[in-house]
């Protein structure tokens, strides 16, 4: 029931973050080495620990979620993709090599592409009156919505919007195929 409750949660921020966006340019830059060092040690970081998640089964054996139904998409700006959350790492603790949650993406033959991560903090531990989180020497975002902070990092799929953006404009969200 949680799941459901955060992943229908999450596309209701699809549609609050695509307004966001547009108040808040992020740079334009998918090379992680354009944001200095600490950002290129971490990509290569989260890179490596999430390297054995490109395979689903992999990842749910490490405790992430084995479904997600809804897959999050914008018109204008592309998908996130499906978010398959990890509950055991849900806490005030930021560690690249611990993502919350992995964002993937339905490919036509029905397969998952990993294509990035996402970071979060829910504001029960961390409140949306106190100074961001920070990981990577970067603050997350507010999600007054979900009631939580947050960051993407477009680690497996170069996204030309940028390494941290909400959107990735070439991702999609596929239906299931036909059976």
């Amino acid at each position: 029931m949680r799941s459901t409750l955060l992943v229908v949660a999450l596309a209701a921020r699809a549609t609050a973050s695509a307004a966001q966006m547009e108040m808040k340019p992020a740079p334009a830059s998918p090379d992680p080495a354009a944001y200095g060092p600490v950002v290129k040690e971490a990509y290569d970081r989260v890179r490596a620990a999430t390297a054995p998640f490109k395979d689903l089964s992999a990842a749910v054996a490490a405790g992430y979620a084995a479904t997600v139904e809804n897959c999050l998409a914008d018109s204008a700006h592309g998908a996130m993709g499906y978010h398959h959350l990890n509950r055991a790492y849900v806490d005030k603790t930021l560690d690249v090599a611990h993502p919350e949650i992995l964002l993937y993406e339905r490919l036509a033959d029905g397969s998952y592409a990993l294509n990035g991560v996402e970071f979060i903090v829910p504001y029960r531990v961390w409140p949306a009156d106190s100074v961001a989180p920070r990981i990577m020497e970067r603050e997350l975002q507010r999600s007054d919505d979900l009631k939580l902070w947050y960051m993407h990092m477009w680690v497996w799929k170069p996204n030309a919007a940028g390494l941290f953006a909400n959107w990735n404009p070439t991702a999609a969200c596929r239906k299931p195929p036909a059976h």
